[in-house]
């Protein structure tokens, strides 16, 4: 007979990776043209002048320039525009 009592199994014990999802670069910030400003998932902050969104909504300067932050509101949301002021 055992002394110790076997181990049971478990559910837990499965995490995913971190995506590193976030602002890049901050406003006021000098960038090149292909620059990621900010990776996000759903469009949180719009894509404004001279700022190209891709299809994962990872947002991206079109320009070189300084990054700038305004904020948008529509009837039903208040938003963040991010453009490229050149």
């Amino acid at each position: 007979m055992a002394h110790k009592k076997g181990a049971g199994s478990t559910k837990n014990g499965r995490d995913s990776n971190a995506k590193r999802l976030g602002v890049k670069c901050c406003g006021g910030q000098v960038v090149k043209a292909g620059n990621i400003l900010m990776r996000q998932r759903s469009f949180k902050i719009l894509p404004g002048i001279n700022v190209g969104s891709g299809r994962d909504n990872t947002l991206y300067a079109l320009a070189d320039g300084v990054v700038k932050f305004e904020p948008v509101q529509t009837k039903l949301k208040k938003y963040k525009r991010l453009n490229i002021v050149i």
